[in-house]
């Protein structure tokens, strides 16, 4: 027998109590790229989830109102760049609004396929976006991994009550 969610009176959590209880769980960083034809662009994230090993699928979410959204949504590929622990400067940069999040001193190229990838990451995933699932204010974003590359020793980097820190 199957329940339905939306069968059960709910009331909305607060905002504020929201954001301080996944403050207390901590999350890995990766910077999220892509271009959908306009150039690239991308963004910071702490959503990224293992989906589905066969085939390997991930998620992450992205909120409709960031300046990625648009880009993401036209996309057919992206890349999922998993931070190390040296690396509070990208992802603050890549978390920054209004700027120009690959000039310099952003190192990056493209790879054959044409995705942006940066420089100097831990590992990174080439992705196919293969579906939006509306969520809110945000979009969730499901990929099928079509490349992967890691360098090994690297500790990530982690996000946690508000600041970045390593393990």
């Amino acid at each position: 027998m199957s329940v339905s969610l939306s069968s059960h009176p709910t009331a909305d959590l607060a905002p504020d109590r929201f954001k301080q209880a996944f403050r207390a769980y901590p999350a890995g960083v990766v910077v999220i790229a892509t271009d959908a034809g306009d150039g690239p662009v991308g963004f910071t994230a702490t959503s990224l989830t293992s989906l589905s090993l066969t085939p390997p699928l991930v998620s992450f979410g992205v909120a409709t109102k960031s300046s990625s959204w648009q880009h993401v949504e036209r996309a057919r590929t992206a890349v999922i760049h998993f931070l190390g622990s040296d690396q509070e400067d990208l992802a603050r940069r890549f978390a920054t609004s209004g700027i120009d999040r690959f000039a310099a001193p952003t190192s990056w190229r493209r790879l054959p396929e044409g995705e942006p990838v940066l420089s100097d990451v831990a590992g990174w995933l080439r992705v196919g976006i293969e579906d939006l699932v509306p969520a809110g204010d945000h979009r969730i974003v499901v990929a099928r991994v079509l490349e992967s590359w890691q360098e090994p020793g690297r500790r990530p980097l982690l996000f946690h009550d508000g600041a970045y820190l390593s393990i």
